[in-house]
């Protein structure tokens, strides 16, 4: 009996044996089955990435042109002033010298000397010198003139920008004057003062006749009758104006820095003659 039992005990052990290499065959096959599968898995999410993040060989649109808001304009150059000589009927009238000046005395003239300006006669000139941002003038004294034709030529040492300088005419008094202005920029304009508040009668315009800046040299004209004046510089006609509120008054000379430099004009050979003008008479509208 104890036999059989033992027998049948090995028996199963045998089949229990037998199963369990099945079962880790089994298994072996399962887990190799698996691995197979996941490596298939991935090759093809890996294939798929690769497709997707492929480059794109599509040729990509041609960028969009940039819009200009403020273009570019050319900047103009002022065009100088033309001028010709003078003819009789740009200075009709005009007779016998009244005065000639040498600027041999200072005694006619307003001189003075300060920190900020100076006004001296010496060497036959008159020089004005100023410091920046300051005007100083010269008048010559006890002599009036109605109608007339004045010249006196101008020397700029100091001067730059819109620095002025030029001749006073018909001045009743020091607050009170017409001015031809001649500034450093190449451009001339005519102005009026009263009270020292000036009224512009002719705006600056470009003339080729202007020196350019410092240093420099010219001579100013100026044909006064009635309420008509007339421009020239180096005897060369630059354009007319016409105001009534002062019929006479005194000669002078001036020089003012408009900037941040000071300015250095002297004055030399004054002259004046006279003038006998009639203007024509005007024929009245019906």
């Amino acid at each position: 009996m104890l036999e059989w039992e033992s027998w049948s005990i090995l028996q199963h052990l045998m089949v229990f044996h037998m199963n369990s290499h099945r079962f880790v065959i089994i298994l072996c096959l399962l887990s190799a089955i698996t691995i197979i599968t996941t490596l298939a898995a991935c090759t093809t999410f890996a294939e798929s990435s690769i497709q997707n993040t492929a480059p794109t060989t599509e040729t990509p649109p041609p960028p969009s042109p940039t819009i200009i808001w403020f273009p570019l304009s050319a900047t103009p150059t002022p065009q100088a002033l033309p001028t010709k000589k003078a003819t009789p009927q740009q200075k009709p009238g005009v007779g016998g010298i009244l005065l000639s000046d040498n600027f041999s005395s200072a005694a006619v003239w307003n001189t003075a000397v300060s920190d900020l300006a100076s006004v001296d006669v010496s060497n036959h000139q008159l020089t004005i010198a100023v410091q920046p941002g300051i005007s100083d003038f010269s008048v010559r004294q006890n002599t009036t003139f109605k109608d007339f034709y004045a010249e006196i030529t101008a020397r700029p040492s100091l001067c730059r920008g819109t620095d002025e300088y030029g001749l006073l005419f018909r001045a009743p008094n020091h607050v009170a004057y017409y001015r031809f202005v001649i500034l450093c920029d190449g451009t001339v304009r005519v102005d009026r003062f009263s009270v020292k508040t000036p009224h512009l009668l002719l705006p600056a315009v470009p003339s080729a006749d202007v020196p350019p800046g410092a240093p420099g040299e010219v001579r100013l004209g100026v044909w006064a009758a009635g309420s008509e004046f007339h421009f020239f510089l180096n005897d060369h006609y630059q354009f007319s104006v016409s105001d009534k509120n002062y019929p006479s008054g005194a000669i002078g000379v001036f020089a003012q820095s408009t900037g941040d430099t000071p300015v250095t004009v002297t004055f030399s050979d004054l002259e004046i003659y006279d003038v006998t003008y009639a203007p024509p008479a005007t024929t009245p509208q019906p």
